[in-house]
């Protein structure tokens, strides 16, 4: 039996897995089909929209990037690798990118390897994105990414697990200060202020789950962007941001987007 077989609990809703499965992926298990049902109804629906809608603002940001002449790609809190991963993605703009997945999920990371063995100049690392220091000195990211030059750096769906006693601006900077100008922040992030009550029953389903969901305000989440200039259209929901910031319809996200650059 591998470690990541052995650290395999079917049996406890995992975010990753949830997130796979609103995607339309087979990589879950009944609890976490029937955690992920739970959002859907509480939601009514708009984790499903939402969560299609945040997978397509991540490879219009990385392909955005890769057309600024970015060619070093970092996701940190990568889960799952699905369909139209974000190399894929950046590959339709710059072949020779390079980029590196970081999941602290030991059966994710397995998948991950598996599934992308075959793909060149890509490499998926198991790591804490809350030891930013270990990630950036791992063999992996060390070969793979100069951080000389400039990175694109993710963060997207992954920050609201990390708990307020974590101090989580404080790691965002502590990466942001090992960027190079003209680096990138891609970030997505659940707010409370559009369905606060509706998201704090979502939060009670999620303390059963493999990682604690901890949505918050949007001032908070602006904050994460505190030393990079946050491009048009600004923070927004996902299909405004899409959209250039023109809302098409009336249905609102509870997730807010949003790319900064270093200067």
């Amino acid at each position: 039996m591998t470690d990541a077989t052995a650290d395999l609990d079917p049996g406890t809703p995992n975010v990753a897995r949830m997130y796979d499965y609103w995607l339309g992926g087979k990589d879950n298990f009944a609890a976490d089909r029937e955690a992920a049902a739970r959002i859907v109804e509480i939601s009514e629906g708009r984790v499903v929209r939402g969560v299609r809608l945040n997978r397509a603002f991540l490879r219009a940001a990385v392909r955005d990037a890769a057309r600024a002449g970015i060619a070093q790609f970092l996701d940190l809190g990568s889960g799952l690798p699905t369909r139209e991963n974000v190399h894929e993605a950046v590959r339709e703009v710059r072949p020779e990118a390079r980029t590196v997945y970081v999941d602290n999920d030991p059966v994710v990371c397995a998948h991950g390897r598996a599934l992308l063995a075959d793909a060149e100049r890509v490499g998926f690392v198991q790591g804490d994105l809350r030891r930013p220091e270990e990630i950036m000195a791992h063999p992996t990211v060390r070969e793979m990414i100069d951080f000389s030059e400039p990175v694109a750096l993710m963060l997207v769906s992954v920050l609201h697990f990390v708990d307020d006693a974590e101090d989580p601006a404080a790691l965002v900077a502590r990466y942001r200060d090992a960027l190079a100008p003209g680096s990138r922040l891609i970030l997505s992030h659940l707010a409370t202020d559009a369905f606060p009550e509706a998201m704090a029953e979502a939060e009670r389903v999620y303390a059963d789950a493999s990682a604690p969901l901890g949505a918050r305000p949007r001032a908070r989440i602006r904050g994460f962007f505190d030393g990079f200039e946050l491009l048009p259209p600004g923070l927004t929901g996902p299909r405004e941001w899409l959209d250039g910031g023109v809302r098409t319809d009336g249905e609102r996200f509870a997730g807010l987007v949003g790319v900064g650059e270093k200067r």
